[in-house]
């Protein structure tokens, strides 16, 4: 699971690089003790912070720690908090920290109906065109 989220983060990486600006990638973020999100990326007058995310499930869940060390590392550095969610075979999907569907249990959760709904496409994040959501 480990190599396939990160060649999914190097996937986007190279992504961002070519269509957005300039974008660092943060090997191992989620393993150390201070809020670092997995891709940084910026075209010069805005900045991504980008929690990359790969999965076969039809839903994911995320630790409240998670997403709030996500947003606290976004409000510091004057990025947007961004969660990108790319289902098998489904392509990428993006969708700010903030709108996350909060669980009973004090858990974050996403769905690819929601992000559907409620999310953006690549071309979406990156200011190339605006879809009309019904």
């Amino acid at each position: 699971m480990k190599k396939k989220g990160s060649r999914s983060e190097r996937e986007l990486f190279h992504l961002l690089w070519e269509h957005y600006g300039p974008c660092v990638r943060s090997a191992g973020s989620g393993s150390t003790t201070k809020p670092s999100p997995d891709l940084i990326a910026s075209n010069g007058s805005r900045v991504l912070a980008i929690e990359c995310k790969s999965t076969k499930a039809k839903k994911l869940y995320f630790p409240p720690k998670e997403i709030n060390e996500l947003i606290l590392f976004s409000n510091s550095f004057n990025a947007e908090a961004w969660l990108a969610v790319r289902f098998d075979n489904k392509g990428w999907y993006f969708i700010l920290a903030e709108n996350l569907t909060k669980t009973k249990g004090e858990s974050f959760s996403i769905s690819y109906p929601e992000l559907l709904e409620k999310g953006l496409i690549f071309e979406e994040l990156i200011g190339k065109y605006k879809q009309n959501k019904i």
